[in-house]
């Protein structure tokens, strides 16, 4: 293991920011590369713990393929605090997702193709990801300066754009486990323990796993376009751990163990971890619906999180103390079945918040 520590950026007072990175060399030269990172977003913090899980493991069991683990990827975020309450989500400066930063990064493929396409496959995935790493680099030393968002994604972009596979940890408000998947990597769901995942088309929304998957996603169906037939070589997922402002190292254990066996599957850990046998959901983004609050008023969620619900059935108690005894209290009920992954984590909401997130049009993936 080579730890060392990466700048991503200087505060105010000319104070250095900086991320720990762990690095691990590979038994083996053709195996997979990896790269893992946690807690872009300030309060979710369990991904952390996995990463400890995995540095442990790896330093008894060194893995095939070469490993670069990021906990602590955004340490503005983790120390963005109100009261006992960890913000970290939105860039206090600019007001945006932290995790909607990261570059679109974009190629001329007609042109670029045309001059490498003499080039045999692998000579071609190496220089494509030469370029795609050289325009990152581009931007980061942009004459115009970039944002302090745009710094440190850039900066975590292009350590994970060296890797063949990317993950990146996260956690929902109050949260099942599931997984963002791209679709051409339909095979990954069963390759990972999670009971749901959302799989997502190749467009760009600005989050670490499209960063990743978008660029190669297009070159390959360019190429396709051109009668040259290539599989896309890069993986990249999402990774939905449960709750945010939770670390439970119990559970961590369990979520290493998960990866590892996804990783087994890859050829990057030589031990033999499986996927545990599991009814698994999908369900394609644009059927990931919101449920959002017809009123202000106190809410209790009578659907746990990961719970299956038919359309009718109670999502929802709303509480309104300022109206009359008999319009005190309504029931808010699922529009259509499906399942609820996550909901918002406050007991007191306004008009319009986003109460559920509800996978739609489920199916079972086998």
């Amino acid at each position: 293991m080579q730890p060392e520590r990466l700048s991503v950026g200087e505060l105010a007072a000319g104070q250095p920011l900086t991320v720990p990175v762990y690095r691990f060399i590979g038994t083996d030269a053709s195996a997979p590369s990896v790269y893992i990172q946690a807690n872009v977003h300030g309060a979710e913090v369990q991904g952390n713990a996995v990463i400890l899980q995995l540095l442990r493991y790896w330093q008894a069991h060194p893995p095939k393929g070469n490993v670069t683990l990021v906990p602590l990827a955004n340490p503005l975020g983790i120390n963005q605090k109100s009261g006992e309450f960890t913000l970290g989500r939105f860039d206090p400066i600019s007001g945006e997702n932290w995790n909607r930063q990261y570059l679109d990064n974009q190629l001329p493929l007609a042109q670029w193709v045309s001059e490498h396409y003499h080039l045999a496959d692998a000579e071609l995935v190496s220089a494509y990801r030469q370029v795609l790493q050289t325009n990152l680099q581009r931007r980061l030393q942009s004459p115009w300066g970039v944002t302090t968002g745009q710094r440190l994604a850039y900066t975590l972009q292009l350590m994970a754009s060296e890797a063949d596979i990317v993950l990146d940890l996260h956690t929902g408000p109050k949260s099942c486990q599931h997984l963002y998947c791209p679709a051409y990597q339909q095979q990954a769901a069963k390759e990972f323990s999670i009971p749901f995942t959302l799989f997502i088309p190749n467009l760009f929304g600005g989050a670490m796993d499209e960063a990743i998957f978008c660029p190669w996603w297009r070159l390959t169906d360019y190429l396709a376009s051109q009668q040259r037939k290539l599989a896309v070589p890069v993986a990249a997922f999402t990774l939905e751990l449960g709750n945010q402002e939770l670390s439970d190292m119990a559970q961590a254990h369990q979520d290493a163990q998960n990866i590892l066996a996804f990783l087994h599957c890859r050829g990057v850990v030589a031990e033999a971890i499986a996927p545990l046998e599991m009814k698994r959901y999908g369900c394609y983004l644009h059927n990931y619906r919101k449920f959002h609050a017809p009123r202000a008023g106190l809410v209790q969620y009578l659907a746990a999180p990961g719970a299956l619900v038919k359309a009718g059935e109670p999502l929802v108690r709303l509480l309104r103390l300022d109206l009359a005894i008999d319009e005190q209290e309504q029931l808010l009920t699922a529009p259509e079945d499906g399942a609820a992954i996550l909901h918002f984590a406050s007991a007191a909401v306004q008009q319009g918040t986003e109460l559920y997130k509800i996978m739609t049009q489920l199916f079972e993936v086998d």
